[in-house]
């Protein structure tokens, strides 16, 4: 076998869940073919193509190195493709959360001392 339709080869290649899912990505134009927008599920790849799948806000990148017969574990899906993906821009930290002395609700401490000032505590 030295080339395959899309949408199947998406599916073997666990890109998504179903075939139809994979018919649908491809026909509404997010796969590209070696940088070619395709909308046809149809379409033919070969080894060594470059498929491109924009899919959830990511951008997979991926070069076909084989096909399948029929759709295998994660394991054997992996085989089929080289991921070409950049790395994903890393998150910043949130800052540290440092209170300053006196800021946010007051101490038990604190609490006495004002009842002290303001007279509260005599009785």
């Amino acid at each position: 076998m030295d080339r395959q339709r899309i949408d199947k080869w998406l599916w073997h290649a666990r890109v998504v869940r179903t075939r139809s899912a994979a018919a649908t990505l491809a026909a509404s134009g997010h796969v590209r073919l070696n940088s070619q927008r395709i909308d046809a599920p149809s379409r033919a790849i070969r080894a060594g193509d470059v498929v491109t799948v924009a899919l959830d806000r990511t951008l997979r990148v991926l070069k076909v190195t084989g096909f399948a017969d029929r759709r295998g574990s994660a394991d054997a899906a992996r085989s089929l493709y080289e991921d070409l993906s950049p790395a994903p821009p890393p998150r910043p930290e949130p800052p540290a959360v440092v209170r300053g002395a006196g800021s946010g609700r007051p101490t038990k401490r604190d609490r006495r001392a004002i009842g002290r000032f303001t007279g509260e505590n005599e009785q």
